[in-house]
Parts: structure tokens; C-alpha cells; sequence
């Protein structure tokens, strides 16, 4: 199991995919209490309408956000992998709308807010690099509402796997075209809207036009260009410090 201090790195990590901090800025992060809580895949971080006191970071695994109908139908708002604080925006909202669950085995560092807090009154380069991942969250899901509105069954799940392939390939979690995926169709479908048989179309067509392959919880991009192409992909909304993939 990872201790606190090596949690925190992955914070460091994170932040640093899209700038630079100081040697004392890095420093206040490590310094951070976290305390280590594992959870089982399909177990809620956080609920709908709590009051938490404190942020999850991900130390290991995959986590998502989503809604609950009355039905029991579920809509995926978001995925999220090592590094990245899902439920950062209850640093200042007190009640969340949303709930937060692991899709894998999950390991998360929870950070209380007032110690957030007063990291982010002294270091108020820190504040701002805190504030820019809720912006570029927001700006994520600006490109997942295009998708579902405008966008083909195809070229959503293509769009999906560029996305997610970048995020992990920022933080040291992906490399030559291939990263873990451990997304079942359930989850894909409740992610872009579509049925899972509409899924299982789209994942066959992606293989056999030599785009993709799914396997073992692993994502193998054969083709970066056209799969790019095909999702109208355009990486500038995460707004990375730098794409090593090439187009």
C-alpha cells in the first residue's frame, strides 16, 4: 500500500503535467496530512448530496463520477485516473451533486479542506494551478456534451480513447500507443449514451478497421492519425504541458 508522502507525489505529478512549481511549492504539497483509504470497484467515494470535509486524491486506480435517475439508470460524467482529485470542487461547494465511485480497486489520499485551504493562502501559485484542473474538468465536460449532442456513436468512443490515452501518457500511466483500459462496454455506454449493444458495434468496427485493440485491460492505438481523424480530436482542452503523441 502507498504511504501518505508517496501519495502525494502523484499530486505534484498531476500539476506539473501542466506547469511547474517551486522546490517550495512541492515541498507544502508533500507536507500535506493525507490518510489512506482503499475502496472495491462499484463503492462510492463520496454520495450525492454529502457535506464532505475533505478531497480525494488518486493514488492508484480508476475512479468516475455519475448521476443516478429514479429508474436506477447511471450517466458517467467523467473517469478519472492516478493523480487527479475528482472531488476537488468540494473544497468550496459545500453539498455535492454528484457521486464519486471506483470503477478498478482504488487507492485514494484523503486530504482534509482546511489544510487545503491554508495551503492555498500560502501558496497562491499553488491556488491557481488548483483552480486551472477545475478548469480544464470543466472544459472536459464542454467536449463530452458536444459528443453526446453532435457527435457519432463511432467518433464518441474514438474521442474517449484519445482522451483517455493522453491523460494517462501526461502523468507517466501510458507510452507508445498503449495504456490500461479497463472499461467494460457497461461503462462505455453510460459514459457516451448508447446502448451496449451499440457499443460492442463500435468497439468491433475500431478493431477491425485496424484502429484499436481492447484486450486484458489494456488499449493498443494502431493508428493514432485515424483514430484522431476519426474523433475530430483536437487535444488543445486539456491543455497539457506537452503531447508526446504524434498526429
Amino acid at each position: 500500500m502507498s504511504s501518505a508522502p508517496d501519495a502525494l507525489e502523484n499530486l505534484i505529478r498531476k500539476l506539473e503535467s501542466t506547469s511547474t512549481l517551486t522546490d517550495e511549492e512541492r515541498q507544502a504539497i508533500r507536507r500535506l496530512p493525507a490518510t489512506i483509504r482503499l475502496i472495491v470497484p462499484g463503492q462510492d467515494l463520496v454520495q450525492d448530496g454529502e457535506r464532505p470535509g475533505q478531497c480525494g486524491l488518486i493514488v492508484e486506480g480508476w475512479s468516475y463520477r455519475y448521476k443516478l435517475l429514479d429508474e436506477g439508470r447511471r450517466q458517467i460524467l467523467s473517469f478519472h485516473v492516478v493523480g487527479d482529485v475528482p472531488d476537488l470542487q468540494s473544497l468550496h461547494l459545500g453539498v455535492l451533486d454528484h457521486s464519486l465511485a471506483a470503477l478498478t480497486p482504488c487507492t485514494f489520499a484523503l486530504i482534509p479542506h482546511e489544510n487545503l485551504r491554508r495551503l492555498t493562502r500560502t501558496y497562491p501559485d499553488v491556488a491557481a494551478l488548483l483552480w486551472r484542473e477545475t478548469l480544464v474538468d470543466a472544459g472536459i465536460f464542454r467536449i463530452w456534451i458536444t459528443a453526446m449532442g453532435r457527435r457519432s456513436a463511432y467518433g464518441r468512443i474514438a474521442h474517449l480513447f484519445c482522451e483517455l490515452y493522453l491523460r494517462q501518457e501526461a502523468v507517466g500511466l501510458a507510452a507508445d500507443l498503449r495504456c490500461p483500459m479497463p472499461l467494460r462496454q457497461t461503462d462505455l455506454a453510460d459514459a457516451t449514451g448508447l446502448t451496449t449493444v451499440h457499443v460492442s458495434r463500435v468497439m468491433k468496427a475500431l478493431r477491425t478497421e485496424g484502429l484499436i485493440t481492447l484486450r486484458d485491460r489494456l488499449l493498443i492505438i494502431h493508428d493514432w492519425k485515424r483514430l484522431s481523424e476519426a474523433a475530430e480530436f483536437d487535444p488543445t482542452y486539456l491543455h497539457l504541458k506537452r503531447v508526446q503523441t504524434a498526429a
